[in-house]
């Protein structure tokens, strides 16, 4: 109960994005959206079904959780793709500026007579 009057409050301050289209939309077909609402229709006689009935109300929370998650994890990965970038453009910097000490050792006149 505690999660959905936060998940009420919260509903307060979404933008009209998340409002509008709060999720990433259903990779399942026509037909496979219509037998699901006709599964989620019938009276279930199983005791975990039973028990989940009370939980529909956290499907939401679920899907924004979930889609949190994922997002997590792609910013974790691009994280680490741009650390590794940044990693080899420092190692390019280091040989550029290496062979520009080397060059101003050497000196500029190859034949003094």
């Amino acid at each position: 109960q505690r999660i959905l009057r936060l998940a009420e409050m919260c509903r307060r301050l979404e933008t009209e994005e998340e409002k509008v289209l709060p999720f990433y939309p259903s990779s399942l077909t026509d037909s496979e959206q219509q037998k699901a609402h006709r599964v989620l229709e019938e009276i279930p006689s199983e005791p975990l079904a039973l028990a989940m009935q009370d939980y529909v109300g956290l499907e939401r929370f679920w899907q924004r959780f979930n889609k949190a998650k994922l997002e997590e994890k792609a910013l974790e990965q691009a994280w680490a793709a741009l650390t590794n970038r940044n990693q080899y453009l420092r190692e390019l910097l280091q040989k550029y500026l290496a062979g520009a000490t080397v060059n101003q050792k050497v000196p500029r006149d190859p034949h003094p007579f």
